[in-house]
């Protein structure tokens, strides 16, 4: 074995333990890692090889590093399908995530403009407003608002939306949804999510807008939600027969 070889073996082992043990449970999500010296001479190596392995686990998004802090383990990731017709809760739960759902308010109200549009309502109309907070691991971390034309809105406005997601609620009062359509933008977190999230105005954010359909193609739901950009990412695995996309959590 080449000297190359030896020292790539070295820090590749050293990365593969910690990740072991990471995934293990030993060092918890969010929990600070040894100091790097401590480590380089638990393990017997020098500090360059020690600071490869934690590139590895950097690049693997096991761990986050922070100038002058340390070393700590990522946040649990967050996962969830956008190419399924359903509520980012019900795909986080169904993944064993624990996910809490804040009702921030709920009101028949007159439609803004940009809305009574995606609703192909009449300037002056009302829908049922339902602005929502998702708490993971205990951290706001989406904030949702999402307007339902009527007369469905009428049908779901009492529905207890801290445990029932939005499109059980249609499916129950017998609405049928058919497709949607979804954009997902970069933006800049706004005051009045700002107030949610308890992260400062203009923080890095995910923006998506998404119009829920009937068979019949009328527009029922219009939904925004404004998602950390701390927390979140998108990510594509792209086959031979499709394209999936998932979210999920950075650090």
């Amino acid at each position: 074995m080449t000297p190359d070889a030896g020292h790539e073996a070295r820090y590749r082992a050293i990365a593969a333990d910690l990740a072991a043990k990471i995934r293990s449970g030993h060092y918890a999500p969010g929990a600070a890692l040894p100091a790097q010296r401590e480590l380089s001479a638990s393990y017997g190596v020098t500090l360059m090889t020690l600071r490869q392995a934690l590139r590895e686990l950097s690049d693997e998004r096991l761990i986050v590093q922070r100038a002058g802090k340390g070393t700590f383990v990522a946040p649990a990731h967050l996962a969830y399908q956008l190419g399924s017709l359903r509520s980012l809760a019900d795909d986080l739960r169904d993944q064993g995530h624990d996910v809490r759902t804040v009702v921030a308010g709920r009101a028949i109200r007159r439609a803004p403009a940009r809305i009574a549009a995606e609703l192909r309502l009449r300037p002056g109309d009302t829908a049922l407003r339902l602005e929502r907070v998702r708490e993971f691991e205990g951290r706001p971390a989406v904030h949702q608002v999402s307007w339902v034309r009527r007369p469905v809105a009428e049908q779901i406005r009492d529905r207890d939306f801290a445990e029932v997601s939005l499109y059980t609620a249609l499916a129950e009062a017998g609405v049928a949804v058919a497709r949607a359509s979804e954009v997902v933008r970069p933006g800049l977190l706004d005051p009045a999510a700002a107030r949610h999230l308890h992260e400062p105005e203009g923080s890095a954010v995910l923006v998506s807008t998404r119009i829920t359909y009937t068979p019949d193609a009328v527009p029922v739901v219009s939904d925004h939600a404004t998602i950390l950009g701390t927390m979140m990412e998108i990510r594509t695995e792209r086959a031979a027969t499709g394209l999936s996309l998932t979210w999920r959590a950075t650090s």
